[in-house]
């Protein structure tokens, strides 16, 4: 899958908001309740059932169960039903929202998408887990890069470049407008 690297989380500089993370670089999991302390959407929009493995400002790993019932399968598509491509960018940058929101100091914090290059390879069905497997590869003023990787039984199904802030933290670094 990924392949892990070293890589400096906290601010050059500045202010680390890696705190003193007790738990860094011991690898936990979250379940269904506990998720929610550090991913602050629900359903219908919580993408992501379990967090599997997690070392916070590092990784995050886990999976969406798909079932008949998800509610965008009836119409997407009738007869041929596959999980949405934006749906699954979305389980995707929940993951990696997962593996900065459970540093020390940023439960709770909210993420928001800022850009994203994604490469779809096969679809995502019923009956299907989507495994996701998130890497951080920078995370600086609030603001976090990552790859994330998806897969179906082993077989990647889609793959992405993804950038999200955390507004709290990035807006203190923008420029100042002369007019603010």
């Amino acid at each position: 899958m990924i392949q892990k690297q070293e890589h400096n989380v906290g601010l050059k500089g500045g202010s680390n908001h890696m705190g003193n993370n007790e738990e860094f670089g011991i690898p936990f999991s979250l379940d269904a309740e506990e998720l929610q302390k550090f991913q602050p959407n629900r359903y219908p929009f919580l993408m992501i059932d379990r967090v599997t493995e997690v070392v916070p400002g590092k990784y995050a790993k886990g999976f969406k169960n798909l079932t008949n019932n998800e509610w965008y399968f009836p119409k997407h598509f009738p007869g041929h039903p596959n999980m949405p491509g934006c749906l699954q960018v979305e389980a995707m940058s929940q993951m990696l929202t997962v593996a900065i929101t459970t540093v020390d100091g940023m439960e709770g914090k909210v993420a928001h998408g800022y850009k994203v290059n994604v490469t779809f390879h096969e679809e995502v069905k019923p009956g299907d887990r989507l495994d996701i497997e998130a890497q951080v590869i920078s995370f600086k003023r609030g603001l976090c890069k990552g790859k994330v990787q998806a897969t179906v039984d082993g077989v990647l199904v889609a793959e992405m470049d993804n950038t999200i802030i955390i507004p709290e933290i990035f807006n203190q670094f923008r420029p100042k407008m002369s007019n603010e």
